[in-house]
Order: structure tokens, then C-alpha cells, then sequence
């Protein structure tokens, strides 16, 4: 598209989205959100559209847990959950950055969350949920007059016949949408592959009954990776697993231009700079950053998730060792949950207490069978703490560059899966306590975590249910049979929040002191760092990407999948070209690694044909610039291509 002065533009702000408040109305909504993206899931094909149906949504084990942790958390910190205070001021910084923008464009701003509660007219299409597919047998209404207690007071049947924030922008007489994302706090991620997917039915829609070609921009992946990876089996989606025409795409040279920029890990080491310790030397501090994975592992097949993580935290350790040149590059680490496994003495794939119950965070790059990234980036959150506590460090820094507001799960629930390894009192601020963020307590941290398991239906005569280190029957025992997978709610599933934690402790050998570390527990404190939030650099970030992306070309390159070639054998390099103004100019240039010097090589074309010879087996940079007819320049490097000898 060519943006001229006076021009509206539509910018589509997409954020994760919760609740503001705990309530029941607002869990049932979120469900059917959750599920409204994958018409395999059961969930979309027997509950959303089946009235007879609604009042089992919050009946379901995956319900009770999370309404369960939730009257927790929501209580822990005062009632209110600030997410969406602090996404709608960075939202307001982002738009007043774009309204002075010098090239006379008018910007429309909305936002859209993957799972707006208790904002139903920012799911990306209400009206989708409320009218259903062709198949659906009735409207969405459900108001909760089939739950025990009743109709939840205040509802609206009528909640989700309202426009969405794609239609709104829309009926602005925007030209274009430009999708800015921080679901994940800028990583490529299904999550807002499905809002896009959703906000391109609301499109597709419009522009049939109004003979447009509005296009749809989505910044984090400008070069459609997403869609370009996504398996050719017809009627695919992640509930079916693993597919039988799986796309392979690789992720160099499609680069994501917010997880690229310096600005973004520089907001996130202010924010564990906020976190370390006065006390504590930097040589001594230790920093995890703890990211999630991308859920259900057959989403690997089309999902960056983790490469962009990757590459985000590879930005951030450097920019710490640069401003920190004492901390121990060792002492930088990524780290990611557990997952379902199988459990050797039943065959099961189930939740197990190795895996601290969890399965969130399958951590495959991009179309392949690895199971974690490589290097120091692929430890289990647990073993990270393990590494660091074993390193001698004092203070630990867990770092979690996957957000840039804080919620429950900054608040709550990421402190109480630190605390159950490394314990209570080691936390920095435990001696003072908190009593800003947790009004009346001071803390964030439960009693035990996995406060959601069922101590009292599966308990049997003579089975102790103890969730606290200094009894004897710790941890307590399996209670769901062997021959049955284990889920959430199984008491052994569960972890005491003791005073220094699991790690290093070993109950046969004593039991735990409240007021020192025993055995090989950990001795020094740790902290979770600072979320962006309030800082008014986010909102200039967002705003420089999406006018680059109205403004500029965008150029990604393609070879055909190529990791490597032999010498002698031909490759070509494509580059693909958006935005901007035609006609453009291309150079091509390349450079071996561990070169600080670009050498050009072929024409001014979209393509350059490449056969190496002996002299080039190497490990080579290739870049491409693109000028357009305005002298306004973009480009992309491809890092890491391999010639090598084919003998």
C-alpha cells in the first residue's frame, strides 16, 4: 500500500486480554472464548452454540481449577487485576506517538484481546460466538440460569450481538489494519494467529459486501510465516496433532521487527535491574528468564513462538552483560515449565510431579523434533534454579520477558512457582512485605501450590492428604489410579510452599528448619523483575513499528528451505517486498560470520543465484536491501547459512 497525507489508517492493538475482577460470568465467557478458535476442539462442536450444554462448561476439571486459583489470586491481590489499566495506557501512549506523525495520517487506534472476558466487544468477532457456524442450533445467551446459583446478576443475554473492534475501525472508513502485537509481549504466538485469523473472517466479510480490497497488516509477522507453515491437510487445526502434510519453513530470513529491536530487551533489563538485589554484587547475581512454551506440541508445526523467545533472550543477555560487565555469563539462562510425560510405571502420558504438574510449555522450534532450544536456553524453570543455586549465586533474578503488564500471573502465580522451589523467606522483600500489591497479607505466596487439587472427594480411610514438608507422609500420595492418566487435581500433584523450598532438601534425611536453609537449600534471595508497565518507551516502540509498516517497505527472503548447500550445487534467494512505494532497488550482499565486512554480490533484482565454489565453504550472513521510489530503505539479514563440502 502507498499511505497518502490524510489517510486513515486502522491500528489494531492485540493483547491477551483476562478479567479485571473475578467472577463467574467472566470464567464461563473466557472458556468459550478459549475454545471459539479451533472448530475441532469438542468444546466448539457440543458446547458453545448448545444451550443444553452451557451449564457444563464450569462443571469440568479444567474449570474447577482455575476458579479455584482464581478466588485465590483475586483475593491475594486486593480484588482488581491491573492488567488492562496498564494495556490501556500503553495503548493511549501508542496512539498519541502516532498522532503526531509528520506524514499528515490519520490513526484510528483499537485494541483486541485473545480472550476478553469481560470486554466481549474486544474479541476480535462477537458476533461469530453469538451466531455460531452454519451448524450452530442456537444463539449465544447463556446468562447462567443453569448454574447452582442462578442467573448471574447484571448479565446481558445480548452481550455478544455487538460489533468488534475490527468492525468499528471499519465503519471509520479505515484504509488498511495494521495488527501491533504484545499477546506474549511481542513473540509470534498462535494465540494471535488466531485473533488474526478472526479479525480476516471480519474482512473478508466487509470487503465482499462493500467491493473493497482493505488489506490487513500484522507487524510481528509482516513476512506470514504463520500462514506460510501451516499444514496443507485439509480441515487442520492443532486438535488432530501431529498432521500428515506438514509445511516446512524456515524462520531465518522472516524476521519478527518488535522482537528485533534493542528497545524492547532494554524495557526488560530496566525491569530486572529494578529486581536485583542492593546487597548483591552483579557477579553474584544469577538471572532465569522463564518464558512459556506453545501448549499442545502439534502446534510446532506453525508456530515461532519459541524461536522468537529465543532470539529475545540472546538480545537481552547481551544488552545486561554490556550495562553489568562483572555478571557471569553463565548466570543468564532461559527457562520454560513442564509438560505431560510419560510416567514410566503406568505408560501413561500424564501430569507428573517431576514435571511439577504442569503442561504448558512444549518448546519446540519451528518445525522441528527438538524438544528444547539449545544451549543455555532450554532448562526447565526447576533446574535453572538448580543451576543457579549450585553456581553459588546470591541473588536470582527471574526475569519473564513474555509480558509488559503486570496481572495475576506477574503477581501471583509465577512468585508461587519460584517459591516452591526455592522458598518464601529467600524472596527479597519478604522481611518488609508487600502490602501495596498484597493489601492485609504482604505476600503473594499460598500455602501450598496447586491450591486447586481435591483433598476431600479422593481421599480414602488411612491416606494422609498432607501438603506440608514437616509431616511424614510428604508429599502425599498418587490418588488417581495407575491405570488412569493423572490430571490436575491429584493432591500429589501438589507442592508445600515452605520456608526455602524443595530444591536442595531431601525429607528422609530431616525435617525442614523455618528459620535457616538445611541440607543443600538455596541461601540467598531472589526477586521477580519489573514489567514494563508505565513506561512511556513501549507505547514509542509500537508506535515506530506500525509506521514503519504504513510508511516504509518490508522486505523477508526465502531459498527454497535451505539450511546448507555443497559446493557446486545452485541456490537462489528471493526476496518478497511489501509496503512502500515502487519501483525498488535491491542489493544483495553477504559475509561470513565471523566478518564485520558486507561484500555485494549480484544485481539490482529480486533474486540472486548463488553456486559456491571450494573458496566459499563457510558459515555466511546474507543480506538484502530494498530502496523504494521514495529513497526509504528496509532490509533483511538471513544469519547462519552453511556451504560445506559435499564429500
Amino acid at each position: 500500500m502507498v499511505a497518502v497525507k490524510g489517510e486513515k489508517i486502522g491500528v489494531l492493538y492485540v493483547l491477551h486480554g483476562g478479567m479485571d475482577t473475578y467472577n463467574p460470568q467472566y470464567l464461563w465467557d473466557a472458556s468459550v472464548q478459549m475454545f471459539s478458535y479451533d472448530h475441532n476442539h469438542p468444546v466448539y462442536h457440543m458446547v458453545i452454540w448448545n444451550r443444553d450444554a452451557w451449564s457444563m462448561v464450569l462443571q469440568t476439571e479444567f474449570a474447577v481449577k482455575f476458579i479455584r486459583k482464581y478466588e485465590f489470586e483475586y483475593e491475594r491481590i486486593g480484588g482488581t487485576d491491573p492488567f488492562h489499566k496498564i494495556s490501556d495506557r500503553q495503548c493511549a501512549d501508542m496512539k498519541a506517538v502516532l498522532d503526531k506523525n509528520p506524514y499528515g495520517l490519520i490513526f484510528e487506534v483499537d485494541y483486541a484481546c485473545w480472550m476478553a472476558s469481560d470486554r466481549i466487544e474486544h474479541y476480535p468477532y462477537p458476533r461469530f460466538i453469538y451466531n455460531g457456524p452454519e451448524e450452530a442450533q442456537d444463539s449465544c445467551t447463556y446468562c447462567g440460569q443453569d448454574e447452582p446459583g442462578g442467573t448471574w446478576p447484571g448479565c446481558n443475554p445480548e452481550r455478544y450481538n455487538v460489533d468488534g473492534p475490527a468492525e468499528r475501525l471499519l465503519k471509520k472508513g479505515v484504509s488498511c489494519i495494521v495488527v501491533v502485537d504484545l499477546t506474549v509481549g511481542g513473540v509470534r504466538f498462535y494465540k494471535t494467529f488466531d485473533v488474526v485469523q478472526m479479525t480476516k473472517r471480519v474482512l473478508q466479510q466487509w470487503n465482499a459486501e462493500h467491493t473493497t480490497a482493505i488489506p490487513l497488516i500484522w507487524v510481528n509477522d509482516y513476512a506470514s510465516i504463520m500462514e506460510r507453515s501451516y499444514p496443507e491437510d485439509a480441515d487442520w487445526t492443532p486438535m488432530l496433532g501431529d498432521p500428515e502434510k506438514p509445511r516446512k519453513v524456515i524462520v531465518s530470513g522472516s524476521p519478527n521487527p518488535i522482537v528485533l529491536d534493542g528497545e524492547l530487551a532494554a524495557l526488560h533489563v530496566k525491569g530486572i535491574a529494578a529486581a536485583m538485589s542492593p546487597a548483591v554484587s552483579a557477579a553474584q547475581t544469577g538471572v532465569v528468564l522463564f518464558n512459556h512454551g506453545i501448549f499442545l506440541p502439534g502446534r510446532r508445526f506453525f508456530d515461532p513462538k519459541i524461536d522468537d523467545t529465543t532470539l529475545l533472550n540472546k538480545k537481552i543477555k547481551q544488552l545486561l552483560l554490556e550495562r553489568y560487565p562483572d555478571m557471569d555469563p553463565d548466570n543468564i539462562v532461559g527457562a520454560y515449565g513442564g509438560v505431560k510425560e510419560i510416567n514410566p510405571e503406568n505408560n501413561l502420558v500424564e501430569r507428573t510431579r517431576r514435571m511439577r504438574g504442569e503442561d504448558l510449555a512444549h518448546a519446540y522450534l519451528l518445525g522441528t523434533d527438538q524438544d528444547m532450544p539449545g544451549e543455555e536456553w532450554g532448562y526447565r524453570y526447576w533446574d535453572a534454579l538448580k543451576h543457579m543455586k549450585n553456581r553459588g549465586v546470591k541473588h536470582i533474578v527471574i526475569g519473564f520477558p513474555q509480558v509488559v503488564a503486570d496481572s495475576v500471573l506477574t503477581m501471583v502465580e509465577l512468585y508461587n512457582q519460584i517459591g516452591k522451589e526455592i522458598g518464601i523467606k529467600t524472596w527479597l522483600k519478604w522481611e518488609t512485605g508487600d502490602h501495596v500489591r498484597y493489601p492485609g497479607v504482604g505476600h503473594p505466596f499460598a500455602d501450598y501450590w496447586g491450591n486447586w487439587v481435591d483433598i476431600e472427594s479422593k481421599k480414602e480411610p488411612g491416606v494422609s492428604c498432607s501438603l506440608s514438608m514437616g509431616d511424614s507422609n510428604y508429599p502425599p500420595p498418587r490418588q488417581t489410579p495407575f491405570d488412569t492418566k493423572r490430571e490436575d487435581m491429584d493432591p500429589s500433584l501438589a507442592f508445600d510452599l515452605s520456608d526455602y523450598g524443595h530444591l536442595g532438601y531431601d525429607a528422609s534425611r530431616g525435617a525442614p528448619d523455618p528459620d535457616r536453609p538445611v541440607q543443600d537449600q538455596y541461601s540467598g534471595t531472589w526477586e521477580l523483575y519489573v514489567p514494563p508497565n508505565n513506561d512511556k518507551g513501549l507505547g514509542q516502540l509500537l508506535a515506530k513499528h506500525v509506521l514503519n509498516a504504513v510508511v516504509n517497505p518490508m522486505v523477508y527472503i526465502t531459498n527454497g528451505e535451505r539450511f546448507s548447500v555443497s559446493i557446486g550445487e545452485t541456490i537462489t534467494w528471493t526476496a518478497q517486498v511489501s509496503g512502500g512505494t515502487p519501483v525498488y532497488n535491491f542489493q544483495w550482499s553477504i559475509k561470513k560470520e565471523v566478518d564485520e565486512d558486507w561484500d555485494p554480490v549480484g544485481e539490482n533484482s529480486p533474486t540472486w543465484i548463488w553456486t559456491p565454489t571450494n573458496n566459499d565453504i563457510n558459515t555466511w550472513d546474507v543480506r538484502c536491501r530494498v530502496t523504494d521510489s521514495e529513497n526509504r530503505r528496509a532490509e533483511v539479514i538471513w544469519e547462519g547459512f552453511n556451504i560445506i563440502n559435499k564429500y
